[in-house]
């Protein structure tokens, strides 16, 4: 079996706080001592964790990024199935919060974009199957621990799946560049699921057609559009703060 990885302080502190049971083995590199590792490898021997000392050069090898002197083998990420999404949905307290990203594939951007997610409050995060970035070692450690709390689920069919959300009353915006009203000016109040484009293109015409309303960032700069993620975090923060005012006293 291959083992996918997790690297980094706070990335494996997560994982071994929230899926224990998924990690085979943590590797440390020789001759880093702080107070920081000192409480990771706490955790993990309480968890009975096999914890192997490497040579930095060794674990430089095996990550694309920033390992801060820790990694964890884990067993495969076994992503949520979009059969699970009926059950995410009905076990909502409240109104439902949904993140869309249509073919977001950087996996960069898909981090950043579940550590908001996770940031704001989203109940899950849904993307299409085709062109979207599959969940790895980068996202993991972009995410800071939010791919181990919040559900991503791809789903074969976005537009069929958006049709689904909207026959149990939630509202679908989409954030588009040529939309006339700012997301500061709509109502994101409710149950709710905002759409996110693919870096660049932004959201296909079919996911366009298929949601409610349409909402852009106003730009007051020379810059004609923001990065994905940041965009997300713009508009996913603007609901969290409508919907707490909102909120009955």
């Amino acid at each position: 079996m291959k083992l996918d990885i997790v690297f980094g302080i706070h990335a494996v502190m997560t994982l071994l706080q929230r899926s224990p049971d998924q990690v085979v083995e943590i590797w440390v590199q020789k001759g880093r001592v702080d107070e920081r590792m000192q409480r990771l490898l706490e955790v993990a021997q309480a968890e009975g964790m096999d914890v192997r000392e490497a040579d930095k050069g060794l674990m430089n090898q095996k990550v694309d990024g920033n390992h801060q002197g820790i990694i964890a083998m884990r067993k495969p990420v076994q992503g949520k199935s979009e059969k699970n999404l009926p059950d995410i949905l009905d076990a909502i307290d409240g109104h439902p919060f949904v993140l869309i990203l249509d073919g977001v594939t950087d996996p960069h951007n898909l981090g950043a974009c579940l550590r908001t997610a996770d940031a704001a409050g989203v109940h899950v995060v849904i993307a299409p199957k085709d062109k979207s970035a599959p969940m790895n070692a980068t996202v993991a450690k972009v995410a800071c621990g939010a791919a181990e709390a919040v559900p991503y689920i791809q789903v074969t069919n976005l537009a069929r799946t958006m049709k689904e959300l909207q026959e149990r009353g939630i509202w679908i915006g989409g954030a588009a560049g040529e939309a006339e009203q700012s997301v500061f000016e709509q109502p994101l109040t409710g149950p709710l699921a905002l759409v996110m484009g693919a870096e660049g293109n932004g959201m296909r015409r079919l996911t366009r057609e298929h949601c409610d309303f349409l909402i852009n960032i106003p730009m007051a700069g020379e810059v004609s559009s923001l990065n994905v993620s940041v965009a997300t975090g713009v508009c996913l923060f603007e609901a969290v703060r409508q919907r707490r005012i909102n909120v009955p006293a």
